[in-house]
C-alpha cells in the first residue's frame, strides 16, 4: 500500500548521537508532503479526466457505432429501393411494348378494313356509273327516237275530230 501524507508526517525517526539535524529533517520531509498531496491531487484530477474522457469516448463510440449500423441499414435500403425500381421499370416497359403491339395490330386490323371498305366503295361507285350511263344512254335513245317527229306533225285538231267522232 502506498504512503499517504499523513504517513509521512506521523513518521518518527529513532535519534542517536550523530544523526541528522531534526530541523532539516522536519524541513524536508514537510516539503516532501507538500510534493505528495500535490502528486495525489494532480493524480486524482487526472483520473477524474480520464474518466469523463472515457465517458466522452463511450458516448461518441456509441454515435459511432449508431452511425454505422445507420448507413449500413441505409445502404441496404438504398439497394432494395433500386432494386424494386429496377423491377417496376422492367415492368412498365413490358406493359409499354404489349399497349404498344395492341394499338399497332388495332390500327393494322383497321387499316385492313378501311382498305377493304374503300375498294367496296370503289366496286359501288362502277356498278353506280355503269347503270348511270346505261339510264342516260337509254334516255338519250328516247329522245333521238322518231316517235317525237310524229307527234310534232300531227295536229291537234286532227286529234280532237277523231276523238269527237268516237
Amino acid at each position: 500500500m502506498p504512503l499517504t501524507p499523513l504517513d509521512i508526517h506521523n513518521k518518527e525517526f529513532t535519534r542517536s548521537f550523530r544523526g541528522y539535524d531534526e530541523d532539516e529533517v522536519n524541513e524536508f520531509l514537510d516539503q516532501v508532503i507538500k510534493d505528495y498531496e500535490l502528486s495525489i491531487r494532480e493524480t486524482n484530477d487526472l483520473k477524474e479526466k480520464v474518466a469523463q474522457l472515457e465517458e466522452r469516448l463511450s458516448h461518441f463510440t456509441n454515435i459511432e457505432e449508431t452511425l454505422n449500423k445507420s448507413i449500413l441499414v441505409a445502404q441496404e435500403t438504398a439497394e432494395e429501393v433500386k432494386g424494386n425500381a429496377t423491377k417496376e421499370s422492367k415492368l412498365i416497359i413490358k406493359e409499354a411494348e404489349k399497349n404498344a403491339d395492341r394499338i399497332i395490330n388495332e390500327a393494322l386490323s383497321k387499316s385492313r378494313r378501311i382498305a377493304m371498305d374503300v375498294e367496296e366503295l370503289k366496286k359501288q361507285a362502277k356498278v353506280f356509273r355503269t347503270r348511270l350511263r346505261m339510264l342516260v344512254e337509254a334516255q338519250l335513245d328516247v329522245i333521238s327516237t322518231n316517235d317525237w317527229e310524229d307527234l310534232f306533225d300531227t295536229e291537234i285538231s286532227d286529234e280532237l275530230e277523231e276523238a269527237g267522232n268516237k
